[in-house]
């Protein structure tokens, strides 16, 4: 049990096909408890039936977008668990019509939604749950090689990833001290509510299948599990890293097209 005891946040659950919940399920069968925030409304019914499941978690509202309902949800997790070892951070967004088309064309708008959403909501989050942190922690990100390649119809979202991944090194630098560590899991394609948003997911997937190393697509539980890794003791000598789960693709030194 590498975590029994422990006590996590985690943000960005949509429904069961999500990485955040691959990660919640490998964190809770390692002993964590667990709080869980919905994004709005519409998402509320989806989350709650999943923590439902999930003896002693509970869910609470809560837009990345708005650091009133960040602080909310902070205080709502120490009321609930006290303090925090762990934060899991599964948020991106862009707007559809800007991962159409040739990245040229974005934007001023969905540039800084895109940025503001997908990379400074863990600069935000991570800032209000370090006070929660008080015997150290682990913070963990997603994020994809489009960060450092380019990735067709991946547009703005591929700026907002190599925002995330600089800002994770950056935190990572900061919080040392306190004994916590930042880092981001690099995942492949994998067809989640927020995937469904990039033109050609399906095409990603089935290149991603057939030339990555491993010759299959990137399972939900495997970034799960390296999750687990990161956010128990096995990682504590981990910060400021991008650890890739993608069956080897990011090693290929050229990548066939996949529109």
């Amino acid at each position: 049990m590498l975590l029994d005891g422990k006590k996590g946040l985690i943000i960005g659950v949509a429904n069961k096909h999500s990485i955040a919940w691959a990660i919640a399920q490998s964190a809770t069968s390692q002993g964590a408890q667990l709080i869980f925030n919905y994004q709005n409304e519409r998402l509320r019914e989806n989350v709650e039936e999943l923590v439902a499941t999930m003896p002693g978690a509970r869910a609470f509202p809560c837009d990345v977008g708005s650091d009133t309902e960040i602080a909310a949800l902070m205080q709502q997790t120490q009321k609930e668990i006290g303090r925090l070892d762990f934060l899991v951070h599964s948020v991106a967004f862009a707007p559809r019509e800007e991962l159409t088309g040739q990245f040229v064309n974005t934007t001023r708008q969905g540039f800084a939604t895109a940025l503001d959403v997908s990379a400074y909501s863990l600069v935000a989050v991570t800032r209000a749950a370090v006070p929660l942190m008080t015997d150290g922690g682990s913070v963990v990100t997603l994020t994809y090689l489009g960060a450092e390649r380019v990735v067709p119809h991946y547009n703005v979202m591929g700026v907002a990833k190599a925002a995330l991944e600089a800002s994770v090194r950056y935190l990572a630098h900061d919080l040392g001290p306190k004994n916590i560590r930042v880092n981001a899991i690099s995942a492949g394609p994998i067809k989640t509510l927020a995937a469904r948003g990039v033109s050609g997911i399906s095409k990603m997937v089935d290149h991603h299948r057939e030339f990555a190393p491993l010759r299959r697509a990137t399972e939900q539980g495997e970034v799960g599990d390296t999750a687990l890794f990161l956010v128990s003791p096995l990682g504590r000598g981990i910060t400021g890293e991008v650890i890739y789960v993608d069956g080897g693709y990011h090693i290929l030194g050229s990548l066939a097209s996949v529109e």
